[in-house]
């Protein structure tokens, strides 16, 4: 079988690279093993690798829905028993307790509660014997739910064997304990930075773009912006609190516009700014502080424009590449129509005036009288649509991602890609999957998509069928895509959740 996707090149490559920012290590020495779990993303995974002391490779990675708190190797067994969870914020402790068969590189998921536990500690006692330290169910009137939790001895006579949400609440039930929740990162960072001398902690790749001469641009969590040479090495970088968003080269390749992470809501949150970089060397040449949270885009002239982010962060966003006018999203209505279309997000748009600038400017005000109000954001009665990336196509039709609102979270068939008429918001065509869609761009012929779970997808730019898709590997484990730029026909860039930076060809 054809393999259409090709990873040809990788930047930012070195040791431990699938675990990001490693916070627990466990150490099997008997069998040279090292488990190493990395941050956990909020709304994301939590990646658990197991590396090879000795040449550092990644023999298996996992993805848990929860942080990891807890991990240890099975005395005789090709087994990692991995305890995850969190507090949701208003009562539970929810979590999971995973099984981890090295073998296949396959995880199961063993308690039965939907919910599941908040598993702090774990303990192989013998080959039979777990011993499980969970966090209470909930706090409900319970001050020191938050440093005691409950232990129980579960026995198995044959692990391998376990099947999935076979733990009941039977099964775990045992007497209250102190149970400290301790920070394992400063250990687990020093034990992966004794192994390796190129180890480097990258997570969330957010933008790429590659120059004329060969350089490649990025931006990821905790750097403004950095570039890279065509040998492979590091050129240089910006460090930043939170990291960069959005590139917009200059036409003369001299600078580029970056857009900084800066999260709405936060008490003391930093005011959003947009700066100028100097692409010799990364030197800050302008910034501007925006009025509001927007998104940079590059316009179809190569003009830089903010696009207004909306009154719901993510979900309001509508970064639209390539664009003739300035796309956003609005949850206002059209003046005079508000009692029709009462609680409809819009798709707004803003004309680029005059001759194309080296610098954005403020985006206008939705309720300005020049703002298009084009068409309501969803095209199903009845759904909500939350934003999401998106190209403007060579004849002026939209193509954009998105996902439908629903009460527990994003559902099968959730998550859509769409061309619609700029005229009226009619879709030309609609593809939908069951995984949130992280990046997206096109060539002339093919829209290509990442998502959350490490697939990429090919659809037929003219009727959205499927061309292939195909999970992100690098080397031998899986990869998520954060960031996708076509550079030319069948060509990209892909930046991942590890920090890479894959420069990949389509069959």
């Amino acid at each position: 079988m054809t393999i259409p996707l090709s990873v040809d090149r990788i930047f930012g490559d070195r040791s431990f690279a699938e675990i990001g920012d490693p916070v627990l290590a466990t150490a099997d020495e008997r069998r040279g093993l090292l488990a190493v779990a990395g941050r956990y993303e909020f709304g994301g995974t939590a990646p658990v690798g197991v590396y090879g002391i000795g040449d550092l490779a990644c023999h298996a990675l996992v993805r848990s829905h929860y942080p990891v708190h807890a991990m240890a190797f099975h005395p005789t067994l090709p087994l990692l028993a991995v305890g995850t969870g969190r507090y949701d914020g208003g009562y539970f402790f929810e979590g999971q307790l995973l099984l981890f068969h090295l073998a296949t590189g396959t995880a199961v998921s063993l308690i039965e509660h939907a919910l599941g536990r908040q598993v702090l500690e774990l303990e192989w006692l013998d080959e039979q014997a777990l011993r499980v330290v969970m966090a209470p169910p909930d706090d409900w009137e319970d001050e020191t739910a938050r440093v005691e939790g409950h232990v129980a001895m579960v026995r198995r006579p044959d692990w391998t064997a376990v099947p999935a949400k076979s733990l009941t609440g039977h099964d775990l039930a045992g007497p209250r304990v102190p149970a400290p929740r301790p920070d394992g990162s400063a250990v687990a960072h020093g034990m992966v930075a004794d192994l390796s001398a190129d180890w480097e902690s990258r997570r969330n790749v957010r933008a790429v773009e590659a120059l004329s001469d060969g350089r490649i641009l990025a931006t990821l969590d905790g750097v403004q912006l950095e570039s890279w040479l065509p040998s492979g090495e590091r050129a240089w970088m910006v460090p930043d609190e939170e990291g960069g968003r959005e590139i917009v080269v200059a036409t003369d390749e001299g600078s580029a516009w970056v857009g900084l992470i800066r999260r709405p809501g936060m008490r003391d949150s930093v005011p959003q700014s947009v700066v100028r970089l100097s692409l010799v060397d990364g030197k800050q040449l302008d910034s501007i502080v925006p009025s509001s949270f927007v998104s940079l885009v590059r316009c179809a002239d190569g003009r830089p424009a903010l696009s207004p982010d909306g009154r719901n962060g993510a979900r309001s966003r509508l970064p639209v590449r390539g664009g003739s006018r300035i796309y956003f999203q609005s949850n206002l209505q059209p003046p005079g129509e508000r009692h029709l279309y009462k609680g409809e997000r819009w798709v707004t748009a803003a004309d680029l005036q005059g001759p194309a600038a080296a610098r954005p400017v403020e985006p206008r005000d939705p309720l300005d009288p020049s703002v298009r109000w084009m068409f309501p954001y969803s095209w199903e009665p009845g759904e909500t649509h939350f934003g999401g990336p998106g190209i403007e196509a060579a004849n002026g039709t939209l193509v954009h991602a998105g996902t439908v609102y629903h009460g527990q979270g994003l559902q099968p068939g959730g998550s859509f890609v769409v061309r619609r008429e700029t005229t009226d918001g009619r879709p030309r065509w609609v593809f939908r999957t069951d995984r949130k869609a992280t990046a997206l761009d096109a060539d002339a012929a093919t829209v290509y998509v990442g998502y959350d779970d490490g697939e990429v997808v090919a659809l037929d730019l003219g009727d959205g069928t499927v061309r292939w898709r195909q999970h992100l590997t690098v080397g031998t484990v899986s990869a998520v895509p954060t960031a996708l730029t076509v550079t030319a026909t069948g060509r990209f860039l892909i930046g991942t959740s590890d920090g890479r930076i894959l420069e990949c060809s389509a069959a």
